[in-house]
């Protein structure tokens, strides 16, 4: 996101949160952004969100990362969240009893995440990607997922079925931004792997071309 910006600044909250702030030139607009780079995990990136929609006021809120697809994606693609599962909300009994916590993105950034995925201008800044946009569900939770016969994998499909990709921050994210009236929230994952080969993807470089193309 950082290299689309111009005019790069840095801005430090009172807390000590470093953000930087820059502007992206549209053809009819121009927009003041704000990032920062966070840890991992929901309650880190519910607390951040919280931070910064504080600090900044912003009409949009997006959360910016990779993640594994779980289903119906290919690496490079990028997932807009229509929804984002906490997966692990729910009761240990003799099995695991989910009680789904589901966090939703606003209806209008919805509705532009759909719109912009049938255009192609956005592929030009990514270097002339093929990749293509889904907008739909994310599950979200506190572990790295590596292996795509795991517990967790086999637990995501059989309960949380629609999620197309798996990630670590965007329930967090979500619930924070509900929090905060006014602002239009949306999760943006490109896909650095499929679970499977994780480490092999992110030597070969899926990590930077996922981030690129949801960027």
């Amino acid at each position: 996101v950082r290299r689309l910006l111009v005019d790069v600044t840095e801005e430090v909250h009172p807390h000590g949160t470093v953000y930087e702030r820059g502007r992206f030139a549209l053809a009819d607009n121009t927009l003041d952004v704000a990032i920062v780079e966070i840890g991992v995990g929901n309650p880190r990136a519910a607390a951040e969100a919280e931070r910064a929609i504080t600090h900044f006021s912003p009409q949009v809120a997006l959360f910016v990362g990779v993640a594994g697809g779980l289903k119906d994606v290919a690496i490079g693609d990028v997932v807009a969240s229509s929804k984002v599962y906490g997966y692990e909300s729910g009761k240990e009994a003799a099995t695991f009893q989910p009680r789904p916590d589901v966090g939703e993105s606003t209806y209008a950034i919805t509705q532009r995440a759909r719109a912009e995925a049938r255009r192609d201008d956005w592929r030009a800044l990514a270097g002339g990607t093929s990749a293509k946009v889904l907008v739909g569900p994310l599950a979200a939770g506190e572990k790295v997922v590596a292996n795509f016969a795991s517990e967790i994998v086999t637990f995501l499909r059989q309960q949380y079925g629609d999620a197309l990709a798996v990630e670590m921050e965007g329930r967090g994210f979500l619930a924070a931004a509900h929090a905060c009236p006014g602002v239009e929230a949306l999760v943006v994952r490109g896909i650095s792997d499929l679970i499977d080969g994780k480490a092999d993807a992110d030597r070969a470089g899926t990590q930077a071309l996922a981030s690129t193309n949801a960027a």
